[in-house]
């Protein structure tokens, strides 16, 4: 079983902003396999199942807020007895420009509060991420304004556009596709 997590905060007034580009790029791929999320609050996440190759996946939202949701990873991990190496946790980063993506099989949280709680909380770096470009143009903006800011839309083509690589990303891993073939095929500027 693989476990694909969107990070993101749970209110309406988080949708469109940058720090929701998990959420958005999951609610991707439920779409392409019409699952329905069912909220799941003994997980604290909003939870959908689908079939791919013979293999059940997990598609999860948790609902803890970014900064706590290493709490919802660790439950949904436990109690599906799914092994970290089998996650892949799909979110935003302001080092990586608008428009792009990229993969990485393992590796450090960096500043990521959201990927630094996970990584607390289930105690090892050993998992899959998706990083979503969400650079700022204007460094002048603090961090946490920036971050929790509506998407502008001169910007939707492009992080629709890295929403949709991400999704293929995904797809491609669920359908047993390597790391290395992951890296080259995604890692690449667009």
């Amino acid at each position: 079983m693989k476990v694909i997590v969107g990070l993101g905060n749970p209110e309406l007034k988080y949708q469109n902003t940058y720090h929701n580009m998990g959420f958005l790029a999951v609610d991707n791929l439920a779409s392409q396999y019409n699952l329905d999320f069912k909220l799941k609050k003994n997980l604290r996440c909003y939870l959908a199942e689908g079939m791919v190759a013979g293999e059940k996946f997990l598609v999860v939202k948790p609902i803890t807020y970014m900064n706590l949701s290493g709490e919802c990873v660790s439950k949904v991990l436990s109690y599906y007895n799914v092994p970290s190496t089998d996650m892949m946790v799909i979110y935003d980063d302001i080092d990586i420009d608008i428009g792009q993506i990229r993969y990485r099989p393992h590796g450090s949280p960096g500043t990521h509060n959201g990927m630094r709680n996970i990584t607390l909380c289930i105690g090892t770096n050993e998992y899959k991420r998706v990083r979503v470009g969400t650079k700022p143009q204007d460094d002048s903006i603090p961090l946490v304004d920036y971050v929790l800011s509506q998407v502008p839309k001169s910007q939707f083509d492009a992080l629709n556009g890295a929403l949709l690589r991400a999704k293929n990303l995904v797809v491609d891993y669920l359908n047993g596709a390597t790391d290395d073939q992951l890296m080259q095929e995604y890692n690449k500027k667009v």
